[in-house]
């Protein structure tokens, strides 16, 4: 009769060819001669599977002291449960079956092995749907340019609004200055050098009159005009933004007209 064990191995009841290295330790290989012969493991017939396992463990390398006194040991407690089933049994020893502890050991050994395996395999399933360190990406985000949906009396209304810096009270000399427009064109563009927009109020800090805030305005709208920049604002009276476009300033410089007035 032949009983198959798995690819590669047979079992006979007078041959037994079967590779060691495939098992972890001596009660794999009990438990694989149990199973693949689909015997009960409480009623494990010791004389068979004694043969069976001294049969496997014949080409053991005797160097490899560790794994072979394992096999060994598991081999002397068949041969001493063999002996026991043999021997007749008085008094209450009738009673305790000599395999129970073998049985015992089997049962749980199954058990860990069963764990470790879903184990493995629950890991690789997580494997699959997931690598380490995964970070979802970010959408991007698109820029929509906001229309202005205001009127340039709006635009003008505000402008004039800003608060200006109100001077202090004291005798002083009153000086002329000429404002041009042409200075303003550079103090804007010069601004928006390293920054993309400016709220027009920061463009009238330190300065302290109302025509430096005209003048600064008339350049604005009229950089908007020869498409340097373009104005922003959120809702009518609320603070109005430049922002700059980008084409060749000196271009753009030689194309305004100058203005001037005195302050």
């Amino acid at each position: 009769m032949d009983l198959r064990f798995a690819e590669g191995a047979i079992v006979r009841d007078d041959f037994f060819l079967v590779e060691i290295e495939r098992f972890q330790g001596p009660l794999d290989l009990l438990l694989h001669l149990i199973r693949t012969q689909d015997i009960d493991v409480f009623d494990i017939p010791v004389a068979r599977i004694t043969a069976q396992f001294l049969k496997a463990i014949e080409g053991l390398d005797a160097e490899d002291l560790d794994s072979a006194g394992e096999f060994l040991e598991t081999a002397a407690t068949l041969i001493r449960i063999k002996a026991q089933m043999l021997l007749p049994r008085e008094g209450d020893d009738e009673d305790e079956d000599p395999r129970a502890e073998l049985v015992r050991r089997l049962l749980e050994y199954e058990q860990i092995r069963e764990i470790s395996q879903r184990m493995r395999a629950s890991e690789a399933d997580r494997g699959r749907r997931f690598s380490k360190g995964f970070i979802p990406a970010r959408p991007k985000l698109l820029h929509q340019e906001m229309p202005l949906e205001t009127t340039w009396a709006d635009v003008l209304s505000a402008a004039l609004a800003v608060e200006m810096p109100t001077p202090r009270q004291g005798l002083h000399r009153v000086t002329t200055r000429t404002i041009s427009m042409q200075e303003k064109v550079v103090l804007i563009l010069d601004r928006l050098q390293d920054q993309s927009g400016i709220e027009f109020s920061r463009l009238l800090k330190g300065f302290g009159d109302n025509m430096h805030g005209v003048m600064t305005f008339l350049a604005g709208l009229e950089l908007t005009r020869s498409g340097v920049l373009f104005l922003r604002q959120s809702q009518p009276f609320s603070e109005l933004w430049l922002y700059r476009r980008e084409e060749d300033e000196d271009e753009v410089s030689s194309d305004i007209e100058v203005i001037e007035v005195d302050s």
